[in-house]
């Protein structure tokens, strides 16, 4: 079982991941590992200029760690006016996103739901009820034919 302690502890690593930490004190310093990608980023957009990106998520709490990881690395995230709000957008260069946002956001977003479903079941068993799997698969009633069979024949 995660708790948050645990959780935040995988957060800082995996953003050290992608900050190109060496050691383990560096592996811990998630402010470094932040100004190691920023860094980044800076050095990218001297090479590559920002372009316009377009990312759906249609789950709250997915959008919610997305927009914030954007801040995070100084990203303005916007939508135009009439996108839906699980539409958004922002200017930022393409290897950047391919080779860090992105595939940051989803480790994050894995272990952030990770912890989500276990802390949901844990307390819809212990408030609610205790078994909360899927409904079970039956058989289908059967269907009439191409024509109804008059009763009264």
């Amino acid at each position: 079982m995660m708790d948050e302690a645990k959780l935040r502890e995988k957060l800082s690593r995996i953003e050290a991941l992608f900050a190109g930490a060496t050691t383990e004190g560096e592996r811990v310093a998630a402010a470094e590992a932040r100004r190691r990608i920023q860094q980044r980023l800076a050095s990218v957009e001297r090479l590559d200029p920002p372009m316009e990106f377009q990312f759906t998520l249609a789950d709250a709490w997915s959008r919610k760690l997305f927009l914030s990881l954007l801040r995070r690395y100084d990203l303005k995230p916007y939508r135009y006016r009439g996108q839906r709000r699980t539409t958004v957008m922002v200017k930022v260069p393409k290897p950047f996103v391919h080779e860090t946002l992105w595939p940051e956001f989803q480790q994050i977003n894995a272990a952030m739901r990770a912890y989500l479903d276990e802390v949901t079941d844990r307390i819809i068993a212990d408030v609610i009820h205790g078994d909360s799997s899927e409904a079970s698969e039956v058989a289908a009633p059967p269907q009439l034919g191409p024509r109804a069979i008059d009763i009264d024949e």
